[in-house]
């Protein structure tokens, strides 16, 4: 159900000079472009993230800037933008599709890094503000001087997880926030969350990047992908059969954002959470896993959801997994409905740098 893939190992070129970072055609095919966004570099070196685009050059329409929406696509964990279809379908609605593969992930993961690693969910901030900075630079004919584009950002687990923390830091920059099964609590309860921080603490402390010996879970994987009981064609090393390593330093910046939600969050926009109707968390695969959530606690995160702000909606899904979007047919094609229609609903949101006069 995609492209065919780039190679299986990481890339190992250099970080190129940001005034050549150009778009080129994406691995997904000739509809799709992407271009590396140079951040500043790490303990760890050279640090990218990359801006993936559907449809090419966004052509200029009749109407005023106003109409000028967009949709931004985060991943999430141990995972990339493969999601071909969705940005078809929401193309096809009138909106401009953008997907970011984060730092350290999918395209822009290089040989010198950890798979995947921060010790602090906020340094995603410097992803986010590089790709909508380029996101309007690449529209500003559209938009004209002076004016941005209506930007709703749609983000799965993980990416949802960051996408919350930031909208809530960041007040007046969405017309509206999209969920995908977000992880919004670490499986169980907030007890489980304390008890494991307090595990975490002195490891993160004395070795962050110290890899936990847990055990394998590749049911989500075997559900998903073609070469098990999936139809989606996965990269072998952006989306490994069970995961990256879980590090301690990364469960401590995970775990504090779980606390964060919990204590409350003040995000303006309006919120959408797509869920599943179940859960499902076991290690061997079994046919309930093409029909449940194998990631996350679908109820845990239906009431966590309730405290992001103050215009929540919950949208379940009877028989998705984990990612809606990678659900059976008639599953995603009722996800990609509801979620043009909310976007309409909301065009500017509270995103007053956007609304209109």
């Amino acid at each position: 159900m995609t492209g065919p893939l780039p190679g299986a190992e990481p890339a190992t070129e250099p970080v190129p000079n940001p005034r050549e970072c150009s778009w080129a055609e994406d691995f997904l095919g000739p509809s799709f472009q992407s271009r590396p966004l140079v951040l500043m570099p790490d303990d760890e070196g050279d640090v990218v993230a990359t801006l993936i685009r559907y449809g090419g050059a966004p052509k200029a329409a009749g109407g005023s800037g106003s109409e000028v929406r967009v949709v931004l696509y985060l991943h999430g964990w141990a995972d990339y933008f493969l999601q071909a279809e969705l940005a078809e379908h929401l193309a096809a609605e009138g909106f401009h599709f953008y997907a970011l593969d984060l730092r350290k992930f999918g395209r822009s993961l290089r040989d010198w890094q950890t798979s995947g690693y921060a010790a602090d969910l906020q340094v995603y901030d410097e992803d986010l503000s590089a790709a909508l900075a380029a996101i309007r630079a690449d529209l500003s004919h559209l938009t004209g001087p002076g004016r941005s584009p209506a930007v709703h950002v749609l983000a799965h687990s993980l990416g949802g997880l960051i996408a919350a923390l930031w909208a809530d830091r960041h007040p007046g920059e969405l017309a509206s926030l999209i969920l995908n099964a977000p992880w919004l609590e670490l499986q169980g309860s907030s007890l489980v969350r304390n008890l494991a921080m307090r595990l975490v603490e002195p490891v993160a402390r004395a070795d962050p990047r110290r890899p936990f010996l847990l055990p394998a879970m590749p049911g989500y994987w075997q559900s998903v992908s073609s070469e098990a009981h999936g139809e989606w064609q996965l990269h072998p090393v952006w989306r490994p059969v069970t995961s990256f390593p879980i590090r301690a330093g990364w469960v401590k910046a995970v775990l504090a954002g779980h606390a964060a939600v919990a204590r409350g969050l003040n995000i303006k926009a309006p919120v959408l959470v797509m869920l599943s109707d179940r859960t499902r968390i076991q290690a061997e695969w079994t046919e309930e896993l093409m029909h449940a959530d194998a990631v996350i606690d679908v109820e845990e995160t239906a009431t966590r959801a309730l405290r992001l702000g103050r215009r929540i909606a919950v949208f379940r899904y009877p028989g998705a997994i984990h990612d809606v979007f990678l659900s059976e047919r008639p599953i995603r094609e009722e996800a990609y409905r509801d979620v043009a229609c909310w976007m309409e609903s909301y065009p500017w949101g509270e995103a007053a740098s956007t609304a209109p006069p």
